[in-house]
């Protein structure tokens, strides 16, 4: 089996699995989804809408009656794909409907293709629906075309993302994303918790939580409260990892700002919760003067101090996180205090994008921009210190007993992953012997034998 590098790209989700089971004339609406976890579960909104509408759902170009393209905007190579999926699209089929954060600038899709049939922004379902009916009258069978609780997913049946609130508060210099999806809007703390029973409750066994910011959760509610299970409980990220933890599923925190409030979080992690001690932190950078020309908080040496707070509160903590090389200003001093800061911080997942400008960030307008072979090298020195961090923390695994959670079979064995391992971004343990039995979504403990840089493998204990 083949190493699985952590994905270095931070918009970029999982391939949606798409299936085919239409009835003879029923319409075919074929979907590609690009970008962000936060774009695939927009996907999987529009798609369980549709199908149950009456609408198949076909991965298969030729087989469609339309094809609904959701885009990605977050960095210009990510519009240039988006560009690229959309000519693709219309080359195959003809009939495309775009939707999704690129969406947000119609103009710029038309300037390249002129014949799609519609252009919607982000969390647009109306719209999208709306442009959908219009290309493909729906042909519902109220017999058949029922949806189960949870939903139509595009991921494996055992793991999913919930997605809790949309927009951000936050004004990054190198991000456009909230001027595509607005300020932040948090989704009342009931209706999270009831779409995650019924996740749970469909099979599901891994629960992702993602948002733009997970740790503002229920600031523009003023963290008001809401029934649940006879009792209330707040609209704040504290208050529904614990009752999320309480399902029996692994609960896993993306997209987590390190507010002072997360303290509170450590705790609850990990032993008998189902919260797995796992923190995926967009840190970007660590030299104070880099962090401000981001327009981020700046105080780097306080991260370090709440880093090891953490750990002795919870050792078994599991921190991920992403950065930028070649920031436009960035100096090879401040470049030196990033290397030094993880030699000393030791994350135990990170990838990292070298900086592109993006239409409409405000850092483009920013002096003393890095030349590109200048950011090549940076990020080539960044990743060599932070492969050697990765193989030096799995090695201390092996010879230990990990609880995993299978992700595939096939003839040659079965991959697997830790509760320190995201699916798609992180690594994966691979168990080559003795697999004969497991399915997708079995929990199981594993002895680690071997490490690699990233990747681990074990047999069944």
């Amino acid at each position: 089996m083949t190493q699985n590098p952590p994905s270095l790209r931070p918009d970029l989700a999982p391939a949606p699995r798409i299936g085919d089971d239409a009835r003879p004339g029923q319409p075919r609406i074929g979907m590609v989804s690009l970008g962000c976890p936060k774009a695939l579960v927009d996907s999987e909104r529009i798609l369980t809408r549709l199908r149950a509408e009456g609408y198949a759902i076909t991965g298969d170009y030729a087989g469609a009656d339309s094809v609904i393209v959701n885009t990605c905007g977050f960095l210009d190579s990510a519009k240039a794909e988006s560009l690229d999926a959309i000519g693709e699209a219309l080359r195959e089929n003809g009939k495309v409907i775009v939707t999704g954060c690129l969406g947000a600038e119609e103009d710029y899709i038309r300037g390249t293709h002129p014949s799609v049939l519609a252009v919607t922004g982000p969390h647009q379902y109306e719209q999208v629906l709306d442009a959908v009916h219009a290309a493909v009258p729906p042909s519902p069978d109220p017999f058949i075309d029922l949806m189960p609780p949870a939903g139509l997913k595009l991921t494996p049946r055992h793991f999913a993302y919930l997605k809790i609130s949309e927009g951000c508060n936050h004004k990054c210099r190198f991000c456009i994303i909230p001027d595509m999806r607005g300020r932040l809007v948090s989704r009342p703390a009931h209706a999270v918790l009831r779409e995650a029973e019924k996740l749970v409750e469909s099979g599901v066994k891994e629960i992702l939580v993602i948002s733009q910011d997970t740790s503002a959760y229920g600031v523009d509610r003023k963290h008001d409260l809401h029934p649940w299970k006879g009792g209330e409980v707040r609209t704040h990220m504290t208050d529904l990892a614990r009752e999320m933890g309480k399902l029996g599923a692994w609960v896993r925190l993306h997209y987590v700002y390190p507010y002072p409030h997360v303290d509170a979080l450590i705790p609850q992690m990990g032993g008998d919760s189902g919260v797995l001690p796992y923190l995926d932190i967009p840190f970007q950078h660590s030299h104070p003067d880099v962090l401000k020309r981001m327009a981020r908080p700046a105080a780097s040496s306080k991260t370090l101090e709440r880093i090891a707070a953490w750990r002795s509160i919870n050792p078994e903590i599991v921190l991920r996180s992403t950065f930028i090389v070649g920031y436009p200003g960035e100096t090879e001093a401040e470049f030196q205090h990033l290397l030094d800061w993880m030699e000393e911080a030791r994350l135990d997942r990170v990838g990292a994008f070298k900086y592109e400008n993006v239409a409409g960030a405000r850092s483009n307008a920013l002096p003393d921009h890095v030349p590109e072979d200048v950011k090549e090298e940076r990020y080539a020195r960044f990743m060599e210190v932070a492969q050697r961090i990765s193989a030096e923390k799995l090695a201390a695994k092996v010879g230990t007993t990990l609880d995993v959670i299978v992700d595939e079979v096939d003839g040659e064995g079965a991959v697997c992953r830790t509760k320190a391992d995201a699916p798609e971004i992180d690594g994966n343990l691979f168990i080559d012997e003795g697999f004969e039995g497991l399915a997708p979504g079995d929990i199981l403990p594993v002895t680690v034998d071997e490490a690699s840089e990233y990747d681990l493998w074990g047999t069944r204990a």
